[in-house]
């Protein structure tokens, strides 16, 4: 958080990234997540010998990306918040 505070810029930069990276991550994932447990109720066992175990698996880990790009997000969001509303006198210290 302090290297964020001292250079804005690249946070700024870093806030675009990790937005755009949490939009792309979470685009179609709850539709696959809705589709792939729908193939698991229909097919039961066997969706899982033609794949769809491993689907799953990477379908939780792109949630857990978009989940750290989304607090990455959040992170250069109240660095930038806090350094554009810091008042006057705070500023000279």
């Amino acid at each position: 958080m302090a290297w964020l505070h001292r250079h804005p810029v690249p946070a700024f930069l870093l806030l675009g990234l990790s937005f755009l990276l949490f939009g792309v991550g979470t685009v179609n994932l709850v539709l696959l997540l809705q589709l792939n447990l729908r193939l698991w109720l229909d097919t039961g066992w066997q969706a899982a010998m033609d794949g769809a175990l491993r689907q799953l698996g990477e379908l939780l880990l792109s949630g857990y990306a978009a989940m750290a790009a989304y607090i990455v997000f959040k992170c250069c969001e109240k660095a930038l918040v806090e350094r554009l509303t810091r008042r006057d006198e705070d500023k000279r210290k």
